[in-house]
C-alpha cells in the first residue's frame, strides 16, 4: 500500500522518548510522510537537543519528561528496555486519557505485561512493538528516515489490548514503510532468542575468540570479509544487549542448548571425516538459507503483512 494512502492517519502530537537511533529514525520518517502536526522529543542530556532539531528527528526536545508527554496522542518509548518501567511511571501524571503508547524494545512479555495496566491506569493504551531494524552506529546522528522500509515490526498485541489502538499502531507502523506482524509476546520473545538475539551472541562470541590478544599474531590480519560479516552485529552497544539477554534469558538460554547441540553434531561428523554428512550439512543450510531469502525478497516487494496464523506455522510447538 502506497504511504501517501497510508499517511492519511494523523496525530496532533507524537512524543519520542529517547531519541535515538530508532527515535531519531521515527521522528525522521514521521516528519516526511507528514503523520503528526508535531514531534516533541525528550531527551537526557541538554546537548543532545540542539542535535535532535538540527537532524530534524523533532520539531523541539526537552529534558522535561512530563512536558515532552502533556497531551501526545503517540508516545514512542525508544530507550533500553530496563528503563521503561520507571519512565513509563513517570509519563501517568502527563498522559492524556485515551493515548497510545507503545515500545520499540526487542523484548516484549515483561514489558507487556508491566506496561499494559501500568499505562491503563491513566486512561490509556500500551500495545507493545518491535521494529527489526537498526545498525552499529547508536545515537540521533546515525538516524534515517528509510530506516523502517520494508522491514518487519511485529506487534505484539493481548487480549486485553484495545482494538481500535491495535489498528492505529499497525497503520503508523506501515505509514513509516515496515511490514507488520502480530505475535503474542512470549511467541515473539521466543522466536527472537534465536533469529535476533542468538545470532548477536554467536557473533560475539565469535569476536572474542578469534580478536582475542592471547591469539597468535597476525591472525586478525587474517580476518576477511566472511568474518567482518558475520561479526558485523558485534559492534552494537554491549549495554543494550546486556540488558535485552537478562530480559530474554529464558528463551535465549534453550537457544544456546539447541546451537550448541548442532555445533556438537557436526564437530562429531568432522572428528570422524564423514564427508558425507559435513556436506548433507552444509547442503541443508545453503537450501533452507536460500529458500528464506527468496521469500524475503518476495514479502519485501509485494508489502505483505500478516499474523501469526496466517503463516501456517504451528506456532506452539515452534
Amino acid at each position: 500500500m502506497p504511504f501517501a494512502i497510508l499517511a492519511a492517519v494523523q496525530f496532533r502530537k507524537i512524543t519520542i522518548v529517547g531519541v535515538g537511533l530508532l527515535g531519531g529514525s521515527i521522528g525522521l520518517a514521521a516528519r516526511k510522510i507528514g503523520i503528526a502536526k508535531e514531534i516533541a522529543g525528550y531527551v537526557r542530556r541538554e546537548k543532545t537537543i540542539a542535535e535532535c532539531e538540527e537532524i530534524g528527528a523533532t520539531d523541539y526536545a526537552t529534558t522535561d519528561l512530563l512536558a515532552a508527554v502533556s497531551n501526545a496522542d503517540l508516545v514512542v518509548l525508544c530507550t533500553p528496555i530496563a528503563q521503561m518501567r520507571a519512565l513509563a511511571e513517570q509519563c501517568l501524571p502527563a498522559l492524556k486519557r485515551g493515548a497510545l503508547v507503545t515500545d520499540v524494545g526487542s523484548v516484549k512479555a515483561d514489558v507487556v505485561h508491566e506496561l499494559q495496566s501500568l499505562i491503563a491506569k491513566a486512561g490509556a493504551h500500551f500495545v507493545g512493538s518491535h521494529p527489526m531494524a537498526g545498525g552499529e552506529r547508536m545515537g540521533v546522528a546515525a538516524a534515517r528516515a528509510d530506516l523502517f522500509e520494508n522491514a518487519v515490526c511485529v506487534l505484539t498485541p493481548t487480549p486485553k489490548s484495545n482494538a481500535q489502538a491495535v489498528r492505529k499502531l499497525e497503520r503508523f507502523w506501515k505509514s513509516l514503510g515496515a511490514q507488520v506482524v502480530k505475535l503474542p509476546p512470549e511467541q515473539h520473545d521466543l522466536f527472537v532468542s534465536r533469529t535476533s538475539h542468538l545470532p548477536h551472541v554467536a557473533a560475539a562470541a565469535l569476536a572474542n575468540l578469534v580478536l582475542d590478544p592471547t591469539q597468535p599474531r597476525g591472525q586478525a590480519q587474517l580476518c576477511a570479509n566472511g568474518f567482518r560479516d558475520t561479526t558485523r552485529v558485534a559492534s552494537g552497544s554491549p549495554e543494550m544487549w546486556r540488558d535485552i539477554a537478562l530480559a530474554n534469558r529464558k528463551h535465549l538460554a534453550g537457544s544456546l542448548d539447541a546451537f550448541v547441540a548442532e555445533l556438537q553434531k557436526f564437530q562429531r561428523v568432522l572428528r570422524k571425516a564423514d564427508a558425507k554428512a559435513i556436506t548433507k550439512f552444509f547442503e541443508t543450510a545453503k537450501e533452507r538459507r536460500d529458500k528464506w531469502a527468496a521469500a524475503k525478497c518476495f514479502a519485501s516487494s509485494t508489502g505483505a503483512s500478516f499474523e501469526a496464523s496466517e503463516t501456517g506455522l504451528d506456532l506452539t510447538n515452534i
